[in-house]
């Protein structure tokens, strides 16, 4: 497998693990030294894979209530020793607008030969309305 389908695989494998509240799915293959800016506070983001773990419980809480986590477009590329990853996702419950969709940005690093994730950013887009 090439450096950019091992990440794709790495990828969907977390999104799958988020998708069903799987923990131990969601930390895997994620440094220590993680950092995450995250749609909800702290602003500021997490750094530490402590912090990380802490920041799931109540996602898959507000999940459990019918939100779905699903990736619909996935771009990877890759280097020697560093890679990045942005991909859009459905994830919202009913009741949110159907075209809304989560940003998603990973950046990883190969540590002794396998890729881990170094960085997380989710956002939305601004809503005029919000605005």
């Amino acid at each position: 497998m090439s450096d950019e389908s091992d990440i794709r695989a790495l990828i969907e494998s977390w999104a799958g693990a988020v998708h069903t509240g799987e923990l131990g799915g969601v930390l895997a293959d994620h440094s220590d030294n993680i950092v995450m800016f995250d749609v909800p506070p702290p602003h500021e983001g997490v750094r530490g894979i402590d912090a990380y773990r802490e920041t799931w419980p109540p996602f898959f809480v507000w999940q459990r209530e019918g939100a779905t986590f699903t990736i619909l477009e996935l771009d990877v590329t890759a280097g020697d020793d560093v890679a990045f990853a942005w991909a859009l996702l459905r994830c919202g419950t009913p009741n949110d607008p159907p075209e809304q969709r989560l940003r998603l940005t990973i950046g990883l690093r190969k540590e002794r030969g396998r890729w881990v994730v170094t960085h997380e950013h989710h956002s939305f887009a601004a809503v005029e309305d919000e605005l």
